[in-house]
């Protein structure tokens, strides 16, 4: 625990000092995704029908942005700054001569990446209550460990690729072929319940998708309907990830 915390402790001496722009950077994306399809669309299908959780479709997909915030920059804030040491500053390296097993130097990073994902989904969390008034559908112990779990699993990808590419170009291609897809298919925007089964296999292959269907269970349904399976799935891949980003951390050579 001591290590993480040091390793972490570097990154927060950077974070500290951009604590409104990193809360308010992963604020754009919800916001126009709020405004465009929970008012503008969400107006339509509330006339022409019911979502199975939530009073309305704005209600429905509010969780889901929570989920998206807390992904995008999870991952964006972990993967840039490692990269940022290991392409620009050039003092990566420094962190790998540290006497510290490479699993503490991962979770040092993550929990960094852990908490940049909970300050943009904070603000977003405070736009869901100012929307619904419903401050109690989002902080609750239930709620707001999933977005904890979730922020894990991918700044533990943020990690992992930042230690991965050779360029900043390889950043954008990461997240135009893993995190934008997962943006629209994690059920961030529909019920999976209703898709075919083909699409099912694929929706349920993200964990995203255990992301947004806890998070939206936790904010509006009974306790009794909540999908316990999505914490040890979430979980499962957290420690998954920590055991690749350490075998990462032992083999980079820098």
């Amino acid at each position: 625990m001591a290590d993480i915390l040091t390793v972490f402790w570097g990154d927060w001496l950077e974070l500290r000092a951009r604590i409104a722009q990193v809360a308010a950077t992963g604020l754009i994306s919800p916001l126009i995704y709020i405004f465009a399809f929970g008012l503008g669309l969400g107006s339509a299908l509330d006339r022409a029908t019911t979502p199975p959780l939530g009073d309305s479709y704005l209600e429905f997909i509010l969780p889901g942005m929570v989920a998206l915030s807390s992904m995008t920059i999870s991952f964006g804030g972990t993967t840039f700054s490692i990269c940022g040491d290991r392409l620009f500053s050039q003092t990566f390296e420094e962190l790998l001569l540290m006497p510290v097993h490479p699993l503490a130097l991962y979770w040092g990073k993550v929990v960094a990446g852990i908490l940049r994902g909970l300050m943009t989904s904070g603000s977003v969390i405070l736009v869901a209550v100012l929307f619904t008034g419903k401050i109690f559908s989002f902080i609750n112990p239930l709620f707001l460990l999933i977005v904890v779990l979730n922020c894990a699993v991918f700044a533990g990808l943020g990690v992992i690729t930042g230690l991965s590419v050779k360029s900043l170009e390889s950043v954008g291609l990461y997240n135009n072929f893993l995190i934008v897809p997962m943006s629209f298919l994690g059920a961030t925007f529909f019920d999976p319940a209703t898709l075919p089964i083909a699409l099912k296999i694929v929706v349920y292959c993200l964990p995203l998708t255990y992301t947004s269907i806890a998070l939206r269970s936790a904010a509006y349904a009974p306790i009794s309907q909540f999908p316990w399976y999505s914490i040890p799935v979430l979980l499962g891949v957290a420690i998954a990830l920590a055991f690749w980003g350490a075998y990462k951390f032992s083999h980079q050579q820098d």
